[in-house]
């Protein structure tokens, strides 16, 4: 009963299985016939095998032992911010994500709740270093729990503005970082990217050479284990190619922090796509998430904050968020998801995406270091250029058909009616406003095609 299973059958090399496939092919070219190509360049063979890799897989530098579901929470009324905040503790969210547009009275929105057993992440949109200070000592300055992701420089990307000007900007986050070195202040928010229609290269390029303008602007003022970083990560539809853009993003930072001296590891916060997802057949966006969410899990994130299905449409309310904290709770509880931190670990497929993501976003980013840096590059507008270009591609798949939306474009429903439905405005809004630089606008796929239907709806009512 010592024998090992399989001992009996002796291993096939790689290239006996091209062989064999080539002959069941029956002619068929292998390479047209198997093998495509990704928007990112990747060929996708339809086998990987270990004759392929030349050493053994290294492990993946700060890939967590565990995850954590994150609840998101918009900061208006304090008292409701809190009511929420803490019956989704008691309904299984472990992490707590505030944003908010203007200072908040911290004492009522964190009132029975402790920040020392809760991870809690900030999003604030405004940046003053008073605030912060208020926070310090409302919750202790070493507090390692807590993250205030704060990321001028997605600012700019994002709005085409500084919060105030360059100066003042970096002058108050100089200000932030030194009162509380050892906090965890610096954030890259990289979903901006994804939800504007970058390809993965792109991501993670762009990621790389963002946290790049942090270190290089701190590394000499902070120690080794007072610099951390926080990215904020989207997750799209490709379900592999996901996984591996997580585990090739710790890849990256991790070489990159090597060469300033600073820690290699970071910490990953994602959440889904809104590209991918739909008014119409709305239902579907809970598959889609789910999927997005598990891709999360498996390339290690630190903590996922799932998207609720119909975030799009309606405003943050109870069943929503309830659903969509439970699709994570039954991939934890139900499904397994954490029961092996590393996964993806060893598969023949996932390492060598991983692999090759790393290698062209590294690619990438030294070419954009070579042309005067990530900053240099937005302010002469080629990260937007190549980000539209990018995002029309994959527009242009949707638009023919070959990227389906299922209930979108590939059978609609002609019952499915959305225009009485709408609390929120689902497409982008276009306010006319003096930028420094051209934003990176995030957009969804369905917005044209939606926007035709809900036209169609009106004339017909």
């Amino acid at each position: 009963m010592n024998k090992e299973l399989f001992s009996d059958f002796d291993a096939v090399s790689a290239k006996g299985w091209k062989q064999k496939i080539q002959v069941d092919l029956k002619g068929a070219d292998y390479n047209d016939t198997l093998i495509w190509q990704s928007l990112e360049g990747i060929h996708v063979k339809p086998f990987y095998h270990q004759d392929n890799f030349s050493q053994a897989f290294n492990s993946i530098p700060g890939h967590p032992q565990e995850w954590s579901i994150g609840q998101a929470l918009f900061i208006d009324d304090e008292t409701i911010a809190n009511k929420l905040a803490k019956d989704a503790l008691a309904r299984g969210a472990d992490v707590l994500f505030f944003t908010s547009e203007k200072e908040f009275d911290i004492q009522k929105t964190f009132e029975d709740i402790n920040a020392g057993e809760v991870r809690v992440y900030f999003d604030l949109k405004f940046l003053s270093a008073a605030f912060i200070n208020k926070l310090h000592d409302f919750f202790g300055k070493e507090n390692n729990n807590l993250f205030y992701n704060i990321d001028i420089i997605g600012n700019l990307a994002s709005s085409g503005n500084w919060f105030q000007n360059l100066k003042e900007d970096h002058s108050k986050l100089e200000t932030i970082v030194s009162e509380a070195p050892k906090s965890n202040i610096l954030s890259v928010d990289s979903s901006l990217y994804q939800n504007a229609g970058a390809n993965m290269v792109q991501q993670l390029a762009y990621a790389l050479a963002h946290a790049n303008e942090y270190l290089n602007h701190f590394h000499e003022t902070l120690n080794d284990e007072d610099l951390s970083m926080t990215f904020k990560v989207a997750i799209g539809p490709n379900y592999f190619f996901e996984i591996a853009k997580i585990r090739a993003l710790r890849n990256l930072y991790a070489a990159l922090a090597r060469e300033y001296g600073v820690s290699e590891n970071c910490h990953i916060i994602s959440t889904p796509s809104k590209r991918n997802k739909t008014l119409y057949d709305y239902n579907v966006n809970m598959l889609r998430t789910t999927t997005e969410c598990m891709s999360a899990i498996l390339g290690g994130a630190n903590t996922i904050c799932n998207l609720p299905y119909d975030a799009l449409y309606h405003k943050s309310n109870e069943f929503g968020e309830r659903i969509s904290r439970n699709q994570l709770l039954i991939l934890k509880s139900e499904s397994y998801f954490d029961m092996v931190s590393n996964a993806a670990d060893g598969s023949y497929y996932i390492e060598s995406l991983t692999n090759e993501l790393a290698e062209k976003a590294l690619a990438l980013f030294k070419s954009i270091e070579k042309s005067g840096g990530f900053l240099g590059q937005l302010k002469e507008g080629t990260i937007q250029r190549k980000i539209k270009e990018s995002a029309q591609k994959e527009q242009d798949l949707f638009n023919n058909g070959s990227l389906v939306l299922l209930g979108t474009n590939k059978h609609p429903s002609e019952l499915d009616l959305m225009k009485d439905d709408l609390e929120l405005y689902p497409f982008v809004k276009r306010k006319a406003r003096k930028t420094l630089i051209a934003p990176i606008i995030t957009k969804r796929l369905a917005e044209q095609n939606e926007q035709d239907r809900l036209t169609k709806e009106e004339t017909n009512a």
